[in-house]
């Protein structure tokens, strides 16, 4: 019987066991100790930017990213409607209204022009949002040149969601750092993990310390326990920072894994009729392809009938899939939000799937993969 294929497992191994090991040895069982304090200095030094805040969670990260940059109850937040809920779900947390974005074709992030229109037409009528937030999608950064000089212009902070896009870049430009404060997740499916948990990170320190305040009760520097602002429960633990710890020194090649798997996609597939990858936007040298960190690898397919037969081959197969993100202004929790659309997202969600892309795949599970998806296309189109 073949083992089960996960369409992101966690990669973790004997670096990561050491590393919990070693800080349960030390005593340090909560949230705070020096495997945390290791581990926010890492973060820092991986964007470059010195205020980096370890978080029990990317959207713990992103509902105080909305916080410090002033979204207050009442607000609108704009936001990319191609995204995982956690994204809008943060903006509901602050007491603010999500208002959403379509993507672009050429990157599948945000749409700048969309963007533009939204901001104009809000600038005209009094009712400029509080805070843009913009999803790096799959792994691969937003067109940020032409976003941030926008909504500064209109004095809206950037919020740059970076759960899926660690070590990603932009025209040489790390992740995270492309807006006025990003996030991270550490989530069990992400290029790397620490079991759950996430990174708040900025250019400021004294805004990561008050991130830092806020993650930690709001506790003041008292003896017995002082509160004066409220505050939340979402500092991550010693334990799981000594995790993550280990698997920063392996994520370069984790992430040059999943590119490696996305090019063996590549070599089956690539010809297929019909197929198409995700873009590959142009951030890297000179305005070619690149700055991508190959979370997973998605496609799209001509016809929305050969997606679903090829997802549920793979299924037959025990072989785990999955359309790509079903558009926040779709889901029933959020239809009666506001949103500027054209149509982009639903396409997306209706002709894409992902398939697995987890650094622990072997070769051989990769083949088998591309070989029953390259079948089901054949046989579906006779």
């Amino acid at each position: 019987m073949t083992e089960r294929i996960f369409l992101s497992s966690p990669d973790v191994g004997d670096a990561e066991r050491r590393a919990l090991v070693d800080a349960f040895d030390g005593g340090w069982v909560a949230p705070v100790g020096p495997e945390l304090d290791g581990f926010e200095a890492d973060i820092a030094g991986v964007t470059g930017w010195p205020g980096a805040v370890a978080l029990s969670s990317g959207t713990g990260a992103l509902h105080l990213a909305l916080l410090v940059c002033g979204v207050q109850p009442g607000d609108e937040v704009l936001v990319s409607t191609f995204t995982f809920a956690a994204t809008a779900n943060a903006v509901t947390y602050a007491g603010a209204t999500p208002v959403f974005i379509d993507s672009d074709r050429d990157t599948w992030n945000m749409s700048p022009q969309l963007l533009a229109d939204e901001l104009a037409a809000r600038a005209a009528d009094g009712r400029l949002p509080a805070a843009v937030v913009v999803v790096d999608l799959y792994g691969q950064c937003a067109d940020y040149d032409e976003i941030v000089p926008l909504c500064a212009g209109y004095g809206v902070p950037v919020i740059e969601d970076a759960a899926e896009s660690l070590l990603a870049t932009y025209k040489g430009r790390p992740a995270g750092t492309l807006g006025d404060c990003g996030i991270f997740s550490f989530n069990g499916n992400k290029i790397m993990t620490t079991s759950g948990g996430g990174a708040f990170v900025s250019p400021d320190a004294a805004v990561a310390d008050r991130v830092r305040y806020l993650a930690t009760q709001a506790r003041q520097p008292a003896v017995h326990y002082e509160h004066t602002d409220i505050g939340f429960n979402y500092r991550l633990s010693n334990l799981l920072a000594a995790m993550g710890r280990a698997q920063l020194t392996r994520l370069p090649a984790m992430s040059a894994r999943r590119l490696q798997i996305n090019q063996h996609y590549r070599t089956v597939l690539g010809g297929v009729d019909g197929l198409e990858f995700m873009p590959a936007a142009p951030w890297g040298d000179d305005g070619e392809p690149g700055g991508w960190n190959g979370w997973l690898t998605c496609v799209t397919f001509d016809d929305p009938v050969v997606r679903d037969a090829v997802q549920e081959a793979l299924a037959a197969a025990d072989i785990e899939s999955r359309p790509l993100w079903k558009p926040m202004h779709l889901q029933p929790v959020f239809a009666s939000a506001p949103a500027r659309v054209d149509g982009t997202s639903e396409r997306l969600f209706d002709h894409g799937l992902c398939l697995p892309s987890g650094s622990v795949l072997t070769d051989a599970q990769v083949e088998r993969v591309a070989t029953i998806a390259l079948d089901e296309i054949t046989s579906t189109k006779r």
